[in-house]
């Protein structure tokens, strides 16, 4: 009995062995040959010579970093993550592509570079003022009392010629009873003259002085009234009070002519002038436009809003404004000039440059950098970069950003670009270098989601350790 246990015993572990020793043997022989095939296939892609049925393979790379090319297929050295082939017939120097099902689940738009006659100029916001140069004050001449007060509150309106105070002057009374003296006397008409002279110059209005002559009684109260129609914008006064000479008791300004006062900002200083076009329309009622122009610019910086002030003069006979209304403005030149026009959408301001995806004959898509103008409503002016009846995307255009990076068309675009430009301009650019690299690793995770959407062929090759 413990012969026969032996000997199953040793049978099964000659199997074990046996076993062992043939799967060693079967991966020595498969993995070399799959490695081998593998690099084959790698070598035949790189010397432009693939099989039949292949796509050839330009190089891989670590969509995190596209710049950096690798000529063989392998594990990034800088991400944990394989490197992912960029193919022939995909887009290199001539774009990007992408399949027209995966355009239409992101809902690309596209729009037509047009041309079309544009007034220089940029949008301000601005409130309406009282117009100063129509403003009258109502002042004491005489020592005096406030016997009664017609009006009782600022803001209030008044037309020309009303009340706006009664003043008691105790001193016009000694005056007036010499002269009513004289007359009674008989006194000849010098003493007379002269007694007038005198009523005048303690500021006896003529009214009554021809009063007092016509009725023989003295006169101690006088009414001082609005100077034009207008609001009392100021009321400094109040019943009983005690006037002097020369004191503001009110001050009366005109609705038919209002200001508009324009909040400039700094960057546009230089551009705005005298005699400038306005078009504004009222906060509280956008479809009335007032037409209107520049009158003068106020001197000085306003040094908590860094902002200019503009002058202009609106007319107001209806008087449907009022002072203090918000009203938003367009400032331009009277001459319109041809520009090209594209969808705001449309421009990624990177801060560095202005780049628009640029839809060409083939359907390839290609980034391309812009020099942008002034904002036209939804619009903006491009001043260099485009011609007339190009397409660009209007949506979506951030993807397609993202392609193109994961593409390396846009570092090429940088490139070209730093080769074209001066010293001083490279050196700007590179003070802002860790911004723009921060800027493309967000803008490569984007297409690295984009790659993982169905429809796409950029499947990521497998092999060996860089």
């Amino acid at each position: 009995m413990k012969k026969k246990t032996a000997i199953y015993a040793g049978t099964a572990l000659f199997a074990a062995c046996a076993l062992l020793a043939l799967g060693y043997a079967g991966g020595q022989y498969f993995a070399p040959g799959h490695a081998s095939a593998s690099a084959s296939a790698a070598s035949d892609n790189l010397d432009g010579a693939p099989a039949a049925g292949q796509r050839r393979v330009l190089y891989w790379h670590d969509p995190m970093m596209p710049a950096q090319h690798f000529d063989k297929p392998g594990k990034s050295p800088f991400m944990d993550m394989q490197l992912v082939p960029v193919y022939a017939d995909e887009a290199g120097n001539d774009g990007v592509r992408i399949d027209s099902g995966l355009q239409q689940n992101l809902g690309i738009r596209y729009a037509t570079v047009r041309r079309a006659a544009v007034a220089p100029g940029f949008d301000v916001v601005g409130t309406t003022q009282f117009d100063e140069s129509q403003a009258d004050v109502v002042q004491s001449r005489v020592t005096g009392y406030i016997d009664r007060l017609y009006a009782n509150a600022p803001m209030q309106r008044v037309s020309r010629g009303a009340p706006v105070a009664a003043l008691f002057v105790p001193d016009w009374l000694a005056p007036q009873e010499e002269y009513l003296a004289l007359v009674r006397s008989g006194m000849s008409g010098a003493l007379l003259d002269a007694s007038r002279a005198r009523m005048r110059a303690l500021s006896i209005p003529d009214t009554l002085i021809a009063s007092l002559e016509r009725t023989g009684q003295a006169q101690t109260h006088v009414v001082l009234s609005a100077p034009r129609t207008g609001v009392v914008t100021e009321l400094n006064v109040r019943n009983g009070a005690m006037v002097s000479p020369g004191q503001t008791l009110a001050k009366v300004a005109g609705l038919s002519k209002l200001w508009l006062v324009v909040e400039i900002p700094e960057a546009m200083a230089l551009r705005v002038h005298p005699g400038m076009k306005v078009d504004a329309t009222l906060a509280a009622d956008e479809t009335q436009h007032i037409d209107a122009r520049v009158r003068e610019i106020l001197p000085g910086i306003n040094p908590g809003t860094r902002t200019l002030q503009a002058r202009l003069e609106l007319d107001n006979a209806g008087e449907r404004l009022t002072p203090g209304m918000l009203v938003r403005a367009h400032l331009s030149d009277a001459k319109a000039v041809s520009q090209l026009l594209v969808p705001s959408e449309g421009v990624i301001a990177t801060g560095k440059r202005s780049v628009v995806i640029v839809r060409q004959a083939d359907g390839a898509l290609m980034p391309v950098t812009v020099t942008t103008g002034i904002d036209v409503g939804a619009n903006t002016v491009v001043l260099q970069g485009l011609t007339q009846g190009q397409e660009i995307v209007a949506s979506g255009q951030f993807l397609i950003d993202s392609e193109a990076s994961l593409k390396s068309v846009l570092p090429k675009l940088s490139n070209a670009s730093d080769a074209t430009a001066t010293p001083s301009e490279r050196a700007a650019s590179g003070a802002s270098s860790d911004a723009s690299s921060d800027a493309s690793s967000d803008a490569s995770s984007g297409a690295s989601a984009m790659s993982a959407m169905p429809g796409r062929d950029g499947a990521q090759a497998s092999g060996g350790r860089q």
